[in-house]
């Protein structure tokens, strides 16, 4: 056995056994003897080992499933080290990506909001034209030799000020091409506004949708609900459809939103999936405990198998010809080429801002009017190089409770919003997220198993499939 090894995790989903190497990315589909080798391979020697398991299995199974584990020990397919055990970032930052707050107003009075209905605990105002510019100002110049910006437009419901939202992308287009740059466009919409004319336009701009959308609707009505108090499901469903429609193999995605009101929510998946919508996400509500709607730790088993029966769902329709996408379940097992951006995640605070209506900068769209988070301005540029650079080293390497998780190369550490809303501090994750991404990132695996990977000698292909 070497002295040196690296983490493997071993579960079982659907009834089948899986490992994944964490460094190496490695998966493996396995059967139960060894399952039990990989649990104790770590901390036994071979005839340790051995003597354990034979009882239950016999000498030339576990002899032979050991010499496969060591074969894959020595070819760094499993317990491969880590390729680096620290890292600090080297260079100035290099700014990739803008939220524009376009609008801190909304039509909407959606009960789980994080950005108070809309108005971000300030004012209900819209972004003017030269606060927008001067933001894709500040991305340029900031963004160094990337050929590539991105830009998002939210709110609040950034429709409302699509004046400006033209101007700013016919506006970033025209300076960027002056400096060899590229854009990219998303906006994030309730739906209510997105009439036929208003799609032809954001098409025409080149902008793609994140379209919000809960589920059934007496679970979007619950929460997503307009100034009176009325439900929005049927007003926004025909814009959402039609969106779809119109490009079925555009760059758009659903999003929906589950809350402790909705703990099944498997079957807004399946509502979705039956209206027609192929491409969604349903995120877990995040709110402190004293919000009736939020997440709980005794809700994690319901949770679980809510997410196994998404799994159940979504290889079914694999398997029948018509699949559909869900976002949490589109996993990279290569990690892609950028190791720092494993260690380092979504960039907030240094690779990526958001810009409030005024123009000030804020690490994040989730900590836009968290005060003590606010940077500087597209204006006068960054005023806090601390916080900046304090987001920098929030990695993987500093955060304690990230740097043996078996899970940590697939969230780059977590959403520091969150650690901050639970814990006051970016450096500590919010436990309850943590633990439902591990779950559908066990889910993902499966799938990537059950789809794509060869049954271990002795095990029927699909062991887990429903169909």
């Amino acid at each position: 056995m070497p002295s040196a090894l690296g983490q493997v995790h071993t579960f079982s989903c659907l009834g089948t056994r899986l490992a994944l190497d964490v460094e190496s990315g490695s998966l493996h589909q396995i059967d139960e003897v060894t399952y039990e080798i990989l649990r104790l391979y770590p901390e036994k020697q071979r005839s340790e080992i051995i003597a354990a398991l034979v009882p239950r299995f016999g000498t030339q199974t576990v002899e032979e499933a050991l010499d496969e584990v060591e074969e894959a020990v020595a070819e760094g397919t499993l317990f491969s080290p880590p390729a680096l055990t620290s890292w600090e970032p080297s260079g100035p930052p290099v700014v990739k990506a803008l939220c524009l707050h376009v609008a801190h107003d909304c039509n909407l009075r959606c009960r789980y909001c994080f950005g108070d209905t809309g108005d971000f605990g300030g004012r209900r105002e819209l972004m003017p034209a030269a606060v927008a510019r001067k933001a894709i100002d500040f991305l340029l110049a900031g963004s160094g030799s990337r050929p590539l910006c991105e830009v998002d437009f939210f709110g609040g419901e950034p429709l409302l000020n699509l004046p400006v939202v033209r101007q700013a992308v016919n506006y970033a287009r025209r300076e960027g091409e002056k400096k060899g740059k590229r854009f990219k466009f998303t906006l994030t919409t309730n739906g209510v506004l997105l009439t036929k004319e208003v799609r032809h336009e954001l098409a025409d701009l080149g902008v793609s949708l994140v379209l919000s959308l809960d589920g059934r609707p007496e679970v979007h009505d619950r929460m997503r609900v307009d100034a009176g108090g009325q439900g929005s499901y049927r007003r926004v469903l025909p814009n959402i459809l039609a969106a779809a429609a119109g490009d079925p193999k555009g760059d758009w995605w659903v999003r929906g939103t589950f809350t402790r009101e909705n703990l099944d929510f498997a079957a807004d998946a399946r509502h979705l999936v039956e209206i027609g919508i192929n491409r969604f996400s349903l995120e877990p509500v995040v709110a402190l405990p004293s919000e009736p709607y939020a997440l709980r730790e005794e809700d994690l088993p319901t949770l679980y198998a809510q997410y196994e029966e998404l799994t159940r769902l979504y290889e079914e329709r694999v398997r029948a010809g018509r699949p559909f996408r869900f976002f949490h379940f589109e996993i990279d097992l290569s990690h892609g080429p950028c190791l720092p951006k494993r260690f380092t995640g979504c960039g907030a605070g240094h690779e990526y801002f958001a810009v409030a209506p005024n123009g000030d900068l804020y690490p994040c769209h989730q900590f836009v009017g968290r005060e003590e988070y606010r940077l500087g301005s597209v204006a006068d540029g960054i005023r806090r190089p601390d916080l900046v650079e304090e987001f920098r080293h929030a990695t993987l390497f500093t955060k304690p409770a990230c740097r043996t998780c078996w899970a940590r190369y697939f969230c780059g550490g977590g959403c520091h919003a969150n650690a901050h809303l639970f814990h006051g501090h970016i450096r500590r994750p919010y436990e309850l997220g943590c633990s439902l991404e591990k779950k559908r990132l066990e889910c993902a695996l499966y799938l990537k198993a059950a789809l794509e990977l060869p049954a271990p000698k002795g095990e029927v292909p699909g062991a887990g499939d429903s169909a």
